[in-house]
């Protein structure tokens, strides 16, 4: 397994974690069987959004005696009421429904106290300026939950969270099909049939810079919905008129800016199973990018997609993480320190570019990998 840094949280998790929809309404001994797989293939990150209280039980069974091993990123303003999943910015409730997470799951702290499903930025200003963020901001100061997060699917919402500086860490929902689709509050138009109308070019620009602003400013992402419900995986069903494999979705979500684990929604353990094996599998297994090029319905025609088909550069440059550097510089306007200080420890930098031209007869996408190496001298010198 491989492990990546959360953001500015101090965190470091695997590349592989775990949502909790595949373990709900599944016995204590499933439930177990899903951690001891966790533990065996070193995922050590579950998101914990479902509120059921039969569930948050079994896990904390199956916590028992490791609980230190694993990061919870656990749900505020999720809770149960009547039998049923509630969102809700009831301070009463939250604090309730926390209390009973905490107890339910035998820990007295979380890793990570995400606020759940905001989806407008009215509701972002609602929750920015109420009772649910001081609540948040109380238990991470007094160490009940070590950093804060939120959950979204729109970018603007999003975006305006990150750029606040309340939120260490977002939860975002991102695939090839939901990153062609301008932020909206109604989140059935991400996998609706008319929203894929036609041909489709190009990333969504708020979400290219909403990825670009969580990277700049050390906030981590968690992935959801990395295979849109598994819609992605089946060729009558995915948006993109093709089906995807589940490790062409897995690369895709791990090749985006600040993003530093997906959480699968394994139904079953052996599909948990087939998503750790990602980590060993060849990477012609991961490669997304023909298959990407080849989409009947999209085009990312002259987009970086950060894929790695220019390589090898017989200069030793590494094309994709200087493109990486340089959008993340001009979406700026201006070259951030930590952007320059990444781009400064490449072993080699755009000013060896010889202009040979062999990384855009590779690109799958007919990105101008030669201006950009000169823009990218330009903006960071040698």
């Amino acid at each position: 397994m491989k492990y990546r840094k959360l953001g500015r949280t101090g965190l470091t998790v695997s590349e592989i974690g775990m949502g909790c929809e595949g373990m709900v309404g599944k016995s204590s001994e499933v439930i177990r069987e899903y951690v001891d797989a966790m533990e065996a293939g070193g995922v050590n990150c579950i998101d914990l959004y479902a509120p059921n209280p039969e569930f948050r039980t079994g896990l904390g069974l199956a916590l028992e005696g490791r609980r230190d091993k694993f990061i919870l990123q656990a749900h505020l303003c999720t809770i149960w009421k009547d039998g049923q999943y509630k969102r809700t910015r009831e301070l009463s409730e939250v604090k309730e429904g926390f209390a009973d997470q905490l107890e339910r799951l035998q820990t007295d702290h979380v890793e990570i106290g995400m606020i759940h499903y905001v989806d407008s930025l009215s509701d972002w200003e609602t929750v920015k300026g109420g009772d649910v963020m001081k609540y948040a901001l109380e238990l991470k100061s007094s160490g009940v939950i070590g950093a804060v997060g939120m959950s979204s699917h729109n970018p603007e919402a999003a975006r305006a969270a990150v750029d606040s500086g309340l939120v260490d860490v977002l939860m975002f929902s991102v695939n090839p099909c939901y990153d062609l689709q301008p932020g909206n509050e109604d989140i059935e138009l991400l996998w609706a049939p008319e929203s894929y109308a036609g041909n489709l070019v190009n990333m969504d620009p708020a979400r290219q810079a909403l990825y670009e602003a969580c990277q700049r400013r050390g906030v981590g992402i968690t992935v959801m919905k990395a295979f849109g419900g598994g819609d992605l995986l089946n060729e009558k069903l995915s948006p993109a008129g093709k089906a995807l494999t589940l490790y062409q979705c897995l690369h895709y979500a791990l090749t985006r800016p600040a993003v530093a684990s997906v959480m699968l929604g394994a139904r079953t353990v052996e599909e948990l199973k087939v998503s750790i094996a990602y980590e060993e599998a060849p990477e012609e297994e991961k490669d997304y990018a023909e298959a990407f090029a080849s989409l009947p319905k999209i085009s990312w025609q002259g987009h970086c997609m950060y894929c790695g088909h220019c390589a090898p550069c017989p200069k030793g440059i590494d094309v994709a993480s200087v493109t990486k550097f340089l959008n993340l510089a001009v979406a700026q306007g201006e070259v951030p320190e930590t952007v320059r200080e990444h781009y400064g420890a490449l072993a080699e930098t755009a000013s060896a570019c010889v202009a040979c031209g062999a990384c855009e007869k590779r690109c799958p996408f007919g990105v101008p990998v030669t201006e950009n190496m000169k823009k990218a001298v330009e903006i960071f010198g040698k």
